[in-house]
């Protein structure tokens, strides 16, 4: 029997979490298990939509003032398992942006516990959120996120030349730390490194100001297909200052680029898989690591990282298969019981 998996989302963006739901949505491995489909809604609405599902799985932002809305989906569709993917919490955002942490405790824990089970992105999350008591362990899950790699694993092997781009791919805001990869550059003495900017948000303006005018530091705007800007790239780095899990740091291992990152939040499951951590993510760590870049890297190591990519991309197939399948039996066991 194929069920009714509803995905809610009130992310508009064209960024990580729409992209998961479009490969979940379409992949074959999904597909035969599970109708998956995408209900948008507004962020803040007090009440869900209509739904005919099976299964209902919320990749909505929690808030105090989502909890409402949240609150009234349990109490709409009380015999529906209800799973919650955690996209946007972790350890050093925590640390960084949440001034009362009771506060953002207690909403953690009370919108969590509307949930049936709730899915970190990331090892390194899901260990912060039993840390923190967010949820009993019975209740969380860990299921790595995922995209369409394909694109990636189609790109060729980037022939080395004369000299070495390092690309950094993602939204210009204070999260990515693309301010500190510009002042490391700018105070590296290397004239064959070059850093090629992916990208567009709320700080360009600023961040083009810092670069200045420095002859190896390009910005290239937004590009609609990431596959094509990791191409024009022999590694890419990740100097978030944090960061749940990191799909472009899966996409460049799929394209056998290195990975060069500091080991924070789900970056950490990154480093564990074959990506290369740079010590201190500063201005200064940088710097000195990119002065030696080639003492830490495994510059024509590909095939290792392709293979890890193929593993994710596995493990986040199954573990989602193999958690609809359980949630749906958990709820059948308590309908009889019942």
């Amino acid at each position: 029997m194929i069920r009714a998996v509803t995905h809610l989302i009130d992310d508009a963006s064209f960024g990580g979490i729409n992209r998961m739901l479009d490969h979940m949505t379409t992949s074959p491995a999904l597909g035969g298990r599970h109708h998956h489909r995408i209900a948008r809604v507004q962020r803040g609405q007090f009440s869900p939509p209509k739904l005919s599902t099976d299964i209902i799985v919320s990749h909505l932002s929690i808030s105090w003032a989502n909890l409402a809305m949240l609150t009234a989906l349990r109490a709409i569709y009380p015999n529906n398992p209800l799973i919650h993917v955690e996209h946007s919490y972790c350890e050093r955002f925590a640390a960084a942006r949440v001034a009362n942490r009771l506060r953002f405790d207690t909403l953690l824990k009370t919108a969590y516990s509307l949930f049936d089970k709730v899915v970190a992105v990331s090892e390194a999350q899901g260990a912060w959120m039993q840390r923190r008591g967010y949820c009993a362990p019975s209740r969380l899950e860990t299921i790595p996120s995922c995209v369409d790699l394909s694109p990636f694993f189609d790109l060729a092997d980037k022939p080395r030349g004369s000299t070495f781009t390092i690309g950094a791919i993602g939204r210009f805001d204070e999260q990515k730390g693309f301010d500190i990869l510009i002042d490391a550059f700018r105070a590296n003495p290397r004239h064959d490194l070059q850093l090629a900017l992916f990208g567009d948000g709320p700080d360009r303006q600023r961040l083009m100001d810092r670069a200045g005018c420095h002859p190896r530091i390009a910005f290239h705007g937004y590009v609609p297909n990431t596959a094509d800007a990791v191409a024009q790239c022999d590694a890419i780095a990740m100097p978030s200052r944090w960061e749940p899990y990191g799909l472009v740091a899966l996409e460049a291992m799929a394209a056998g680029r290195p990975l060069l990152c500091p080991r924070i939040d789900g970056l950490s499951d990154h480093i564990r898989s074959g990506a290369t951590n740079i010590g201190e993510n500063s201005v200064d760590g940088w710097k000195a690591f990119l002065e030696k870049m080639e003492a830490y890297v495994e510059l024509d190591d590909s095939r290792r990282l392709r293979r890890a990519a193929r593993l994710a991309e596995d493990r986040f197939l199954l573990g989602w298969n193999e958690l609809l399948d359980t949630v749906v039996g958990s709820n059948a066991d308590h309908a009889e019981a019942a």
